[in-house]
């Protein structure tokens, strides 16, 4: 049986998930509304920067970083906030919202088009 392609997973993933467009997510977080969670590779971050004030958690971590009975649990994803998802070009993100939201996290979207439209639209980055 061939496997279902990684384009057909994001796809139907999208389907299912919320996508805010770089000015909601950036307005959201800057109200105090969202917490924008880049979910790249830290050697994505040392190559091309990082969005200022983003939580980094790596995509491999993310379950366990927001499960609380994970021995793992990180105390920023306790949050009233939404959880906006970012990773280079949404296509991560929008597979790890999907699994976010499968594990019961109501208030999650991810960023349409992730850092790399942030970058390319001259909105805030620095290097990592």
């Amino acid at each position: 049986m061939p496997i279902t392609p990684v384009a057909d997973l994001v796809r139907a993933a999208k389907g299912q998930i919320t996508t805010l467009s770089l000015e909601d997510a950036r307005a959201e977080a800057d109200a105090g509304r969202a917490l924008l969670v880049d979910i790249r590779d830290v050697r994505e971050l040392a190559k091309t920067g990082r969005i200022p004030g983003a939580l980094h958690a790596p995509r491999g971590m993310l379950e366990f970083w927001v499960d609380p009975e994970s021995p793992y649990h990180k105390p920023d994803f306790a949050t009233d906030k939404r959880i906006v998802l970012f990773c280079a070009s949404a296509w991560r993100s929008a597979l790890a919202a999907k699994t976010l939201q499968d594990m019961g996290v109501e208030n999650v979207a991810e960023m349409d088009g992730g850092f790399s439209a942030w970058k390319d639209a001259g909105l805030p980055v620095e290097q990592a």
